[in-house]
């Protein structure tokens, strides 16, 4: 009976130790979203393994920083981020970091967040030092009206939304979604 109280008790501590050790670490400078759905929702999705930067402090920065594009080759051709290098997810194109310094700050986007933030994590792996994840990515950019180009550098009310269930988190109604 002694051994079944104790399993009994040790089953009782790992449950009550488990959530507190897979609960994420939400940052407390995360930046603001204009839905606080979607905030919720990245909340739940991301790890939060990469600093992060927000769209506002991006869109005054823009100039100083590099800035990687990591969605799909396709979604970068409708649209992206001005003056964006294209780097990519499933495979990287490590042609867009030449003449990346390792010190310099850099920019990771890509839909809402997910895909950047594990190529943050591959390029600290790297010996990246300054590289931080647009909170709320490219929706966000859209969100809060700022502008998109193609790859000629058009600017551009079309943007990839990855795809139709994704696509509900741009509210900005000047945008064109397509996936």
């Amino acid at each position: 009976m002694k051994i079944w109280q104790r399993i009994t008790q040790v089953a009782q501590a790992i449950i009550l130790v488990l959530p507190m050790s897979c609960a994420q670490s939400i940052p407390a400078d995360k930046p603001d979203l204009k839905n606080a759905d979607y905030d919720a929702r990245l909340q739940r999705l991301l790890s939060f393994s990469t600093p992060l930067i927000g769209v506002e402090t991006l869109h005054e920065k823009l100039n100083d920083v590099y800035l990687l594009d990591t969605r799909s080759r396709e979604e970068f051709e409708v649209s992206h981020i001005e003056g964006a290098r294209y780097l990519g997810y499933r495979n990287l194109e490590e042609s867009a970091l030449e003449g990346v310094p390792k010190e310099a700050e850099i920019v990771l986007y890509c839909s809402v967040g997910y895909r950047s933030e594990k190529i943050g994590n591959r390029l600290r792996d790297m010996g990246y030092t300054n590289v931080t994840n647009l909170y709320g990515s490219i929706f966000e950019w859209v969100n809060h009206g700022y502008p998109v180009v193609t790859p000629t550098g058009t600017a551009t009310d079309s943007l990839h939304t990855y795809n139709q269930n994704w696509s509900k988190w741009v509210n900005e109604p000047t945008i064109k979604k397509i996936w």
